[in-house]
């Protein structure tokens, strides 16, 4: 064998266990729940979240309080604390978040469409907020319109985004 060949034959580095690269663990899972985001906002820690009864992945162990992760909405002039939970089960880890927000999005859902709308309508961009945002937005959309649709659907962008949120994408994420 030739000196060095046996430092070519890479090993994976090992796992720790409960690491985010544990196949165990997966990805957090988020749980959406109807929420008024004033009331949140004004309650922050002490506002009374719902607890799912058992662990979505697993359903065989009660969850356990896994603390608190700030967040960021439009409208509200500062950050909230979203609960999340922990199954000792599976390790899985739940967050609960307000319905009618994508994952890792500040503006809901209706916000995003309402800006698609007036832009591919009338060629301009809601007041209130970045039209850099509203741009990135319209370009994800068309990508995603593309990728998952093909192109006869790109003179039907309202139509192929409610078609994709119905079918559980976020059509203005980056990844496809």
């Amino acid at each position: 064998m030739e000196k060095g060949a046996e430092e070519l034959h890479l090993h994976p580095p090992p796992r720790r266990p409960g690491s985010m690269d544990d196949p165990a663990k997966g990805n957090p899972m988020i749980i959406f729940v109807r929420v008024n985001l004033k009331h949140l906002f004004k309650h922050q820690r002490n506002y009374s979240w719902p607890r799912p009864a058992r662990c979505p992945r697993c359903e065989m162990s009660q969850l356990w309080g896994h603390g608190f992760v700030l967040a960021y909405f439009d409208g509200l002039p500062a950050g909230v604390f979203l609960r999340r939970y922990r199954c000792p089960q599976c390790g899985c880890v739940i967050r609960v978040r307000p319905k009618g927000y994508f994952p890792r999005f500040q503006a809901a859902i209706c916000v995003i469409r309402a800006s698609l709308s007036r832009r591919i309508s009338a060629s301009g961009y809601l007041p209130e907020i970045s039209s850099s945002r509203q741009r990135h937005w319209l370009k994800a959309l068309k990508r995603h319109v593309t990728a998952r649709l093909g192109n006869p659907w790109g003179r039907r962008l309202l139509a192929a985004f409610d078609l994709l949120v119905a079918a559980g994408h976020v059509p203005v994420s980056c990844a496809i």
